[in-house]
């Protein structure tokens, strides 16, 4: 598991002493770890196993730190390989490089992990990688660069979740955990401290 998720995530769930648990936790990883080996985001890669490996551990140490707290997993989205090209061209023109970094069948076979163990804990599910594809024009609908969502594709994320969480009896829940993009990964730690105010 790369350094900073681990930290991100080790800050988050080592809450234990806290007053609260957490009502519901969603665990969405795939996306990046199954980047090729050959490809340029070969950085990104996570092996097949340490993937489902990390997964587990991540239920495993919710459920054991919480066991009430609604753990909802979701599979990486699929990948649009010809998006994918467009975008490195778009980057790097003729330079970029002609290897995928990412092809929609070896993403699913990591889905197909993240499916498999919602199975075995038990937990709720968003296939995300067979819903996108069930529409007629995916691969742009849903994706901006054949891998990043676009609105509509964190719509259906959205949607889903919120289908998950009416069946469970709640909904609306407030956010505790900051945007991704107010995450500093030299820093990561920053982004989770609350500010108190001093009256």
């Amino acid at each position: 598991m790369p350094e900073l998720r681990r930290r991100v995530l080790y800050l988050y769930l080592s809450k234990e002493g806290s007053a609260t648990s957490p009502i519901a936790v969603t665990i969405f990883f795939g996306a990046n770890d199954a980047a090729l080996l050959e490809g340029t985001g070969k950085k990104q890669h996570v092996p097949l196993e340490e993937y489902r490996d990390n997964l587990r551990k991540m239920v495993q140490h919710i459920k054991n730190w919480s066991p009430n707290t609604l753990v909802v997993l979701i599979t990486p989205p699929p990948i649009d390989l010809q998006g994918r090209r467009e975008y490195a061209r778009s980057l790097c023109g003729d330079k970029a490089s002609e290897l995928p970094d990412r092809t929609n069948e070896v993403t699913g076979i990591y889905a197909e992990q993240c499916v498999s163990l919602a199975r075995e804990f038990g937990l709720p599910l968003i296939n995300l990688w067979s819903k996108m594809q069930e529409t007629v024009g995916w691969q742009k609908k849903f994706l901006s660069d054949g891998l990043h969502l676009t609105p509509e594709g964190n719509a259906i994320v959205l949607q889903e979740r919120h289908k998950i969480f009416d069946e469970a009896g709640f909904s609306d829940l407030p956010f505790d955990f900051p945007p991704h993009l107010e995450i500093d990964g030299e820093n990561p730690e920053k982004a989770f401290v609350q500010q108190c105010a001093v009256v």
